[in-house]
């Protein structure tokens, strides 16, 4: 493909996004091709001469739509959202065009510094503490997710956490303390923690335990459960290095006690030892807003932060952004210099290096699309994009709010998620829908009586018309929820925070789960009729 070839199969390229764009709410949201479809419909080996732009073109809407489930359509609903928009767009063009693994300043110094730049500029923009700046000892870096960036910060956790221990030891002295302590290690996260934490103490070779949430806490971590788990582990024998706390978990949505868990630490004189890491990978972005920017104030007496870009701020995947309150303890774990990767600037000291901020060694310019998306909305613009999804999402719970019939809240809404299950409309334990068993999953302390209907005695029907519910819902295909177990609760999340949805989409969607509701309520009570019936 010459230069003149490009130029016209990009044109054709970008009018297919643009008509994709255009009429994606049109399509339905959530694949339902089976497994193995492609396959089917592509040859067994690539062609042995070149085909023309056109032909390949095709493909596109013929094979690949099918298998696509439209994460930017306003009917996708599940999840957290993965917005995209045309100036990131353009960014990931400008960034294949300049392609480099830019692992150290001297590949394209543009690279390295414009995402110093803009990720100081972001900080600013979500009133994160001065300690993340990079002209002080901290600092942010691009990793591709808030998983990546929790594997890195638990590495490198542990890394200090060991060099803390053997403080003062040298040979082979050092060496047993490091492997007896080692053995010791411990990572903790709540019970809302992404898996992302478990993961990486999986990776990082050392024990995880997750603390109990409760209700009556809106499922929060807080300062008390931090000092029972850390009483706990003391008796056990067991080190502690590493702390998730929450702005936003996956569930529901739960803000962790910041300022508590910070206390907590200080007291057990281990504030300097855990590491401590907010992931706010969804909820993040509501920080640039003037009343949520107050949480982060919090986040000083903590080591390091993660939130997503590609989330909720309009940049496409992945652009996940890591800030660490100390950067010398990111690159004193993962830094290591063979001699192809000396230069006299790195030699220097006067340059960042990223690869020591990260697992991988090569790296994207993925500051470009952060900065083509910072300079076209602008701060007030993106504070509008978030303001609006959150006035959106309070309506809708208002809505449900105004069917205490059919619905209850299971969780106070928050950051545009509003999650719910089914409200029984009598107290009798009736026929489960479509020969369902029961459902209850890891019942927690204190939930019976929390909500009227889903107290233990009903517990396995409400499961199980709710799932009924969603699962109808999801099969239909035109709006996409996913669901989720709150202290054996099953629920159904609906968050909208995509940027072409509106008040009509979301109460669109309010209908359908209401009349779907209606439906199977109807049907259950039947099926109970009809065995009452037998039963005579």
């Amino acid at each position: 493909m010459n230069s003149e070839e490009f130029r016209k199969a990009a044109h054709l390229a970008v009018d297919e996004v643009i008509d994709y764009f255009d009429t994606i709410q049109d399509r339905r949201v959530v694949s339902n091709v089976e497994p193995g479809y492609l396959r089917k419909l592509l040859p067994s080996a690539p062609p042995v001469e070149g085909e023309k732009w056109e032909a390949i073109q095709k493909d596109i809407e013929a094979k690949i739509m099918p298998g696509l489930t439209h994460w930017q359509s306003p009917n996708f609903m599940a999840f957290f959202p993965a917005n995209a928009t045309y100036p990131s767009m353009l960014g990931e063009i400008y960034s294949a065009a300049f392609t480099a693994p830019a692992f150290n300043w001297i590949c394209s110094p543009a690279v390295t510094e414009l995402e110093t730049i803009v990720l100081d500029w972001l900080a600013r923009t979500l009133h994160l503490p001065d300690v993340f700046l990079s002209d002080g000892k901290g600092g942010g870096v691009i990793q591709g997710s808030a998983s990546e960036a929790i594997v890195t910060v638990m590495v490198t956790a542990r890394e200090r956490y060991l060099s803390q221990a053997c403080e003062g030891l040298e040979g082979e002295e050092r060496q047993e303390k490091q492997n007896f302590t080692r053995g010791r290690l411990i990572a903790l996260g709540s019970e809302e923690s992404h898996s992302s934490t478990a993961k990486a103490a999986l990776i990082a070779g050392v024990r995880y335990r997750s603390i109990a949430t409760q209700m009556e806490d809106h499922l929060a971590l807080t300062g008390e459960s931090v000092r029972i788990a850390l009483d706990e582990c003391a008796r056990e024998g067991l080190e502690p290095f590493y702390l998730t706390t929450t702005l936003g978990s996956t569930g529901t949505c739960a803000t962790d006690h910041f300022y508590e868990i910070a206390e907590s630490l200080r007291k057990a004189h281990m504030s300097t030892r855990i590491w401590v890491h907010v992931d706010a990978a969804y909820a993040g972005a509501a920080l640039i807003l003037d009343e949520y920017g107050h949480i982060a104030k919090d986040f000083a007496a903590f080591d390091s932060f993660n939130m997503n870009m590609h989330k909720w701020l309009l940049t496409n995947f992945d652009a996940s952004c890591l800030y660490v309150r100390t950067r010398a303890h990111l690159t004193s774990a993962l830094s290591i210099t063979s001699t192809i990767l000396r230069n006299s600037y790195s030699d220097s000291g006067l340059v960042t290096d990223y690869r020591d901020w990260q697992i991988p060694l090569g790296r994207r310019f993925r500051a470009l699309k952060i900065w083509f998306v910072l300079r076209t909305y602008g701060v007030n613009g993106l504070k509008a994009h978030i303001r609006r999804h959150i006035v959106l999402g309070e309506k809708f719970a208002s809505w449900i709010r105004e069917r205490p019939d059919l619905w209850e809240i299971v969780t106070p809404p928050a950051f545009a998620l509003t999650v719910i299950t089914i409200a029984l409309p009598t107290q009798s334990k009736g026929a489960l829908p479509n020969g369902t068993t029961d459902l209850r999953v890891n019942e927690g302390v204190g939930t019976s009586d929390i909500l009227p209907s889903t107290s233990e005695k009903n517990r396995d029907r409400t499961n199980a018309l709710t799932k009924d519910i969603y699962e109808r819902i999801n099969s239909a295909g035109e709006i996409f929820l996913t669901s989720s177990v709150v202290k054996g609760i099953y629920a159904i999340r609906i968050v909208s925070a995509n940027e072409k949805a509106d008040e009509a989409h979301l109460r669109r969607a309010f209908d359908i789960l209401v009349s779907t509701a209606k439906k199977v309520i109807s049907e259950s009570e039947a099926e109970t009729g009809k065995l009452k019936g037998l039963s005579k």
